[in-house]
């Protein structure tokens, strides 16, 4: 099941050092993260890091109970990330070993990404020299062969 823009926020400010159980966020504090979140996923989004993530066409069309679409294998990257970006905000140093699993996670997700996606085949492409059956690929026509002797011929 995919991660609530409410998860993200929340498991960032876990990140920073700021526990649910300890800490009660004011829905301004949540908003704010909340657009953080936006932006920084609308700036990988036109680096052309896609997740599926909803970007709103305003602030105020985001919403903290919706669905995001991230795919599992980059919801680390993504939380990471955003602690990193609101720490400074709410007056936090981020540790060390966050940064780094940040970075690892960043790195994971472009690599998961730069996996070229299956395609099928055009059809409609020349098919080259020396084929002997058309011009293009979606013209071929399989003969009917009967064993290693070739084409069987009807009289």
């Amino acid at each position: 099941m995919a991660w609530t823009k409410r998860e993200f926020v929340v498991q960032a400010f876990e990140e920073i050092g700021f526990s649910s159980y300890v800490f009660d966020a004011a829905p301004e504090q949540l908003n704010s993260v909340l657009r953080r979140l936006d932006a920084m996923l609308a700036r990988w989004n036109a680096n052309g890091i896609r997740l599926g993530y909803p970007l709103p066409s305003s602030p105020s069309d985001s919403s903290l109970n919706e669905s995001t679409n991230v795919p599992d294998a980059c919801v680390e990257a993504v939380y990471l990330n955003l602690a990193i970006a609101i720490a400074p905000s709410f007056g936090k140093t981020v540790a060390q070993e966050t940064k780094q699993a940040a970075k690892a996670a960043y790195d994971a997700l472009l690599n998961k990404l730069a996996e070229p996606m299956e395609m099928q085949l055009n059809t409609s492409i020349p098919s080259g020299a020396g084929n002997k059956y058309g011009r293009f690929l979606d013209e071929y026509i399989d003969p009917l062969l009967s064993g290693n002797d070739g084409q069987i011929e009807f009289n």
